[in-house]
């Protein structure tokens, strides 16, 4: 069974059109992650789900019933906020409860679904405790579990970790994802602009821009396989190192000519494309290598090395005028600024991008 359908979903402030046809069908059971830059529409495209926003045109399905007109409390939906939204006078167990109570539950219901709620979030010893007594990681998981608490047959969460720190956030990230195993049939859509809770969570990730679908896929299938020049760039960080240049040779394998005179070779076909037309090629910071052969990819003075320990961020001088090229390379490498080096890649890692910013078919 269909989880959810949204068809030619449209929304508009007056005579702003802020989503543009969105369609998507989302499976029972699925984890969806809306990603996108700011203003892409991905959390007022959740509101709508919720029924917190009116729909302006299009139409939505959940579990095959229209729920265009349906208030949000009749939808089958639970949304957790950033802002937690808890009461701060009632104890944990009280804020859980509180919606229950006022669809008026039977008092062993209600503490069943409490019960079992904190147990899957491990909230038992804080159950007396008022929100002021826990810290920010323990207060979302009330959240959750209040959301939890309703039974719903879709859980939407609005950007639920941008309020922790970096240890929170990842602890709170692997208990969703736990949540998400426990609740295998339940349908979960995320709202976020963190890469990580994307690419960890999501069995497949909707990218947005300007209120409109670029893509939807499995996080690997976009990191690998992007269509265009805003999903090759918007997923992965350090973003895709994009090189313009023009078509030279065609075939199994394309030629490309960059602005600096250098040729690069792309394992990829393009019989259809001709000589001389404007496109680019894209590489990833960390598919590209040092080498101190004579054959290379580019050479380029050294700006910046960033020793994060893990890893190292050179930002090179290369052939993209007035851009640097990002090299991510494993672990601490001896590099200083103001080298001159030579970088390799493998050429099935490469993209190319045709003058309109989409992918060669032949990828």
């Amino acid at each position: 069974m269909t989880g959810l359908v949204l068809k030619d979903i449209r929304k508009s402030y007056g005579q702003v059109k802020v989503i543009h046809g969105i369609d998507l069908e989302i499976q029972q059971g699925e984890f969806i992650v809306f990603v996108g830059p700011s203003g892409c529409g991905k959390s007022t495209l959740l509101r709508m789900i919720a029924g917190l926003e009116d729909i302006t045109g299009g139409e939505m399905w959940i579990d095959g019933i229209q729920v265009n007109d349906v208030p949000p409390s009749k939808r089958g939906i639970a949304m957790v906020f950033q802002s937690y939204a808890l009461y701060p006078h009632m104890t944990v167990y009280d804020n859980m409860a509180f919606g229950m109570r006022i669809a008026g539950e039977s008092k062993e219901e209600i503490d069943r679904r409490v019960t079992s709620a904190a147990s899957i979030l491990q909230l038992e010893p804080y159950l007396d405790r008022l929100p002021k007594a826990l810290s920010g990681g323990q207060r979302q998981r009330v959240a959750i579990g209040r959301a939890i608490c309703r039974d719903p047959k879709v859980f939407l969460f609005d950007e639920p970790l941008s309020n922790l720190d970096a240890a929170l956030r990842v602890a709170t990230r692997i208990e969703i994802a736990k949540l998400n195993e426990q609740m295998a049939d339940t349908t979960m859509i995320y709202v976020t602009h963190d890469q990580v809770e994307a690419m960890t969570l999501a069995d497949r990730i909707v990218v947005l821009s300007a209120g409109r679908i670029e893509q939807v896929g499995p996080p690997l299938e976009l990191y690998e396989r992007p269509a265009n020049l805003f999903v090759a760039q918007f997923i992965g960080s350090p973003a895709m190192n994009i090189m313009p240049g023009k078509i030279e040779e065609t075939g199994d394998n394309t030629v490309i000519s960059l602005r600096d005179g250098s040729r690069v070779t792309v394992h990829i076909p393009t019989q259809a494309a001709e000589k001389g037309k404007t496109a680019s090629f894209g590489v990833r910071p960390e598919d590209l290598s040092m080498t101190t052969g004579d054959t290379y990819l580019f050479e380029g003075k050294v700006s910046i090395a960033e020793q994060l320990g893990e890893v190292t961020l050179l930002y090179v001088e290369g052939p993209v005028e007035d851009e640097p090229v990002v090299i991510k390379l494993p672990g601490v490498v001896d590099v200083s600024k103001g080298e001159t080096l030579r970088f390799v890649a493998d050429p099935e890692k490469l993209h190319l991008f045709d003058d309109n910013g989409r992918t060669y078919l032949g990828r």
